[in-house]
């Protein structure tokens, strides 16, 4: 986008600003002399809990919302992730499980205020922290920084939202109480004041400087120094392992009058591949809560509900190797990944009762689960042997391989296809020698799957062959990094591959477009398909698989298992399920919202194996989740924020 364009839709968001809007006496403020929030000129405290729109289907937003309300809460507070907006530059998307002016909507139908955080990062174990991966077409951006390029992005996107938030401030009328700038700026490493000042003056601008604006920093004398500035209320977060004293007196440092605010009360936490199931204690968490409340703090609980990373939303880690987020964001929250009362959910709002009305009757209950049991799925074919459909451009030439990023492909997979330069009779290593396979890859010679590599844990493998034969290395996007210094996270070949003494080149390399494939229809819209054969069995290596599912007029949750099955991504529908990997775990099943299945027409069931497929090729519909189980020996530590 040229700066025309991006000074046209300032302009034009200027105008929409300006608008003066009819609020009333409506009012919400920091009373510093008191040290409170005031509401409509009356001392406020908030109970809130942390809900993801963009991790629960929109048909399910109401039912959520309701359930938190009949806790007793009076607030959710919200990310606005700006890459699940705007996956391309310049096109914009707010409709369906996007259209977040629907979630305020009915938020406020619901009874309950907003905390808004919109970024422009917001980590959330999201994607690349919630930062469309375009970005990183300018090789040298200097993210979450005053960098002339970076901040370009943020003041088109910031006039394309802003101007939509500004009717559902509370002082016009809306439910928007506070909105939160950036997100833990204090734990990156630019510590940037001129971008902090940047930011605040363009939500000053957009919101106007009656709005509260506020930060929120870990319980870290160098984060709260990094990520609070005058002219933002500085809150803090911390969770059950922390003494409440002790950190609202550091918040009291940085903020000396005003509010005590806790604005992440972790009620659980993440889960990465081959770590055991986080769980947080219940009774800490009520606990620690009523402590908080009875001090008279505002506390927003990270997670109330945390639901599901659909498709490729996660997220990953990068501490002393890349850690990717699990498909499941349940987080041992109050209410479950399928939106279900748990135990904790009651504590809780026994723990809220004491301080607060809270609504009279009975809970919503759970939506209805069903286990529908076996399905057998055959195989379409060898993923190298179908991408005529996959990628029906065809491949882009290179003497040296390029990024996801340079291909124009953010997300999901991409096929490297050479030669062997010549005979390799015996083994011969293939080696990735500085790490630059970003992330997991699956090699194959001549159709027969050789092994894989993969980021920061396996660099090497042997191959053998002939001179001439086809090689292809599947490339997968296992999620980019959403916190800490190494967000600038590049995918694909990111260098060269090195086979005994010779460097691979002259690629061909086919951007893979399987989520637009599937939801055309394919495979079962008449594609060529084959059965298993039933000597040799499934194939290894990356091979679709197809079946449906039949309903029998009872379209509700239910949870997939694929017991056996190694690593890849599921489909129903045409609706990206997310990833599996039981063999690493600890999750074992994918939800499966009731709504996308129909309870008249065969449900289709797209399976990606990547690795290789049990002999029976069965997968099991269950009615209840499966979240626990692991190979991993990772203990869960709450080591930093979200």
């Amino acid at each position: 986008m040229d700066t025309k364009t991006v000074f046209s839709l300032i302009y034009f968001a200027c105008l929409a600003v300006n608008i003066t809007v009819v609020s009333g006496a409506r009012s919400f403020s920091v009373d510093y002399k008191n040290n409170c929030f005031q509401k409509d000129g009356k001392p406020f405290q908030y109970v809130s809990g942390s809900i993801h729109y963009s991790r629960i289907p929109h048909y399910y937003w109401k039912d959520r919302l309701l359930k938190m309300y009949m806790a007793g809460l009076n607030a959710v507070q919200i990310y606005v992730p700006w890459n699940f907006h705007e996956e391309k530059r310049g096109v914009y998307n707010f409709s369906g499980d996007r259209d977040l002016e629907n979630f305020l909507d009915l938020a406020n139908q619901t009874g309950l205020l907003v905390i808004l955080r919109p970024g422009p990062y917001i980590c959330a174990e999201w994607e690349m922290g919630g930062l469309p991966a375009w970005l990183l077409q300018k090789p040298n951006i200097v993210l979450r920084s005053a960098d002339t390029d970076y901040l370009e992005a943020v003041n088109t996107w910031m006039a394309v939202l802003l101007p939509k938030m500004r009717r559902w401030l509370y002082t016009n009328g809306g439910n928007i109480i506070s909105v939160q700038v950036e997100n833990e700026y204090g734990s990156y490493y630019t510590c940037d004041y001129n971008y902090m000042r940047h930011l605040r003056t363009l939500f000053q601008f957009f919101l106007g400087d009656d709005t509260v604006l506020f930060t929120t920093d870990g319980n870290t004398d160098r984060e709260m120094t990094c990520g609070t500035l005058e002219g933002m209320y500085a809150t803090i977060d911390f969770g059950t392992d922390v003494n409440i004293s002790q950190a609202f007196s550091r918040q009291r440092r940085f903020e000396p009058r005003g509010p005590l605010v806790n604005s992440e009360f972790y009620t659980g936490w993440l889960d990465h591949w081959g770590d055991q199931h986080a769980q947080v204690d219940t009774q800490k968490v009520s606990r620690m809560l009523g402590e908080m409340l009875s001090m008279g703090a505002s506390v927003n609980m990270y997670m109330f509900e945390g639901g599901t990373n659909f498709g490729y939303w996660n997220g990953a880690d990068h501490d002393n190797r890349f850690r990717s987020v699990v498909t499941s964001y349940d987080y041992n929250a109050p209410l479950s990944e399928a939106g279900d009362p748990t135990e904790k959910l009651l504590a809780i709002r026994d723990t809220i009762s004491k301080f607060r009305d809270i609504p009279v009757g009975p809970m919503p209950p759970a939506t209805p689960k069903m286990a529908y049991g076996f399905v057998t799925l055959t195989m379409v074919g060898n993923l190298s042997s179908l991408l005529g459909t996959l990628s029906p451009q065809g491949p882009v030439r290179s003497q040296y391989p390029l990024s996801f990023e340079e291909m124009n492909q953010y997300y999901g997979f991409m096929l490297y296809r050479t030669k062997l330069p010549r005979d390799l009779p015996e083994d011969t290593p293939l080696i990735s020698p500085l790490n630059g396979v970003h992330d997991r890859a699956y090699v194959s010679v001549c159709g027969v799957f050789q092994g894989l590599l993969e980021r920061d844990t396996t660099l090497v493998m042997n191959l053998t062959g002939k001179q001439g034969d086809q090689v292809d290395v599947l490339v997968e996007n296992m999620g980019r990094v959403n916190f800490g210094s190494k967000i600038n996270d590049f995918k694909g070949l990111l260098s060269n591959l090195i086979l005994g003494k010779d460097v691979l080149t002259d690629w061909q390399i086919y951007p893979l477009d399987i989520d637009g494939a599937i939801a055309s229809g394919w495979p079962q819209s008449g594609q060529r398909r084959s059965l298993p054969d039933p000597v040799r069995g499934p194939s290894d290596g990356p091979v679709f698989y197809q079946g449906t599912l039949t309903t029998n007029g009872l379209a509700w949750d239910t949870f997939l298992r694929l017991n056996e099955w190694t690593k890849g991504q599921v489909w129903i529908n045409g609706v990206n399920l997310g990833r599996y990997w039981p063999k690493r775990g600890p999750q074992q099943t994918l939800y499966i919202p009731g709504p996308l299945l129909s309870p008249t027409q065969p449900n289709n069931i797209t399976v990606l194996e990547l690795e290789r497929a049990p002999p029976h090729t069965r997968v099991l519909f269950m009615d209840r989740p499966q979240l626990n189980s692991t190979s991993g020996k990772t203990s869960q530590t709450t080591d930093r924020q979200t």
